[in-house]
Formats: structure tokens, sequence, C-alpha cells
């Protein structure tokens, strides 16, 4: 009973994780697009996966004390799936449970990677637009010192697209 319990939480945790690799597209194609609006549905929505995949977690922590229990081991022993999977001796079951954490170890590759790019883009992003107001105000620090009048015409100086002095 603990097993099929466990390989249910897994297989749940699968489908929530896939569902955030889902929103990860989406929040990907919203930084692109610039749809701020899009964006914080997103996150909205992502951070109640989040909360769930928690949950789902306990549970799943549970289903393996439980199954650890239900195999003798009377200890609260925190083991991974390949390590439960050595006390799993039914050839069927053994292969559902690698399967599922094959299957989760990918999409939560997956969500890695997805996630990576998407605050690569968001890093990008945020470049752009501080490169664009350095271009519209000027440089940052840039009349803060004070310069000798004599040099100030051998600095290059760049002004900003809007002329504070005119």
């Amino acid at each position: 009973m603990g097993l099929t319990a466990l390989i249910e939480f897994l297989e749940r945790l699968d489908e929530t994780h896939l569902q955030m690799l889902d929103l990860a597209a989406a929040k990907k194609q919203a930084i692109m697009d610039n749809k701020v609006e899009g964006l914080i549905e997103i996150l909205n929505r992502e951070s109640k996966l989040v909360k769930l995949v928690g949950q789902l977690e306990e549970q799943r922590a549970q289903a393996a004390y439980d199954f650890l229990q239900g195999v003798g081991i009377r200890s609260n022993l925190n083991l991974n799936l390949t390590e439960l999977s050595r006390l799993v001796f039914d050839p069927e079951d053994k292969a559902r449970l690698l399967h599922i954490q094959g299957q989760l170890a990918d999409t939560l590759d997956r969500l890695k990677k997805a996630n990576e790019l998407n605050q690569k883009l968001i890093e990008q992003s945020l470049a752009f637009i501080d490169y664009s107001l350095d271009l519209l105000v000027g440089r940052p620090n840039q009349d803060i010192t004070y310069q000798h009048p004599a040099n100030r015409d051998n600095v290059a100086r760049r002004p900003g697209f809007f002329d504070a002095r005119g």
C-alpha cells in the first residue's frame, strides 16, 4: 500500500512540474513580448503551483516513511528513490518506481533549464532598460564630481538625449 501511494505522489509531482514547465514557456514568451500584466498573472499561477509542490512533497515524504514501515524498517531514514527501490522486491513495482524517478528527474532538469533561460532573458531586459536610460539621461555620476573647466573639454562627454540645461 505504501509503495502505491508513493508512486502516485511522485506522478502527481511530475504532473505539477510539467504544469510549471508550461508556465515557464509562457513566461518566456511574456518576457520576450514585454507583457508585464501577463507575466504577473503567470507568476501568481506559478506561486500556487509551488505551494502545491510543497504539499505534495510532504505527502511524498510521509508515503516513503509509510513504505519503510511496511517493509519493517522502523527508523525515520531519509532515503532517495534509488535507495528505496532496493527495498522493492516485486520487479513490476520496482520498474514503475524507477520509471517515475527517471521521468521526474527529466522534468525537473527541463524546468531548471527553462528557468535559467528566463532568468537570463530578464537580466538582458534589465540591462537593455539600464542602457536605454543611460542614453536618455546621460551616464550616471556624470556631473557629480568637480572637474576643472580646462579639463572638461578634453574629456569625451556624451550628453543625454534630453539636455537638462536647455
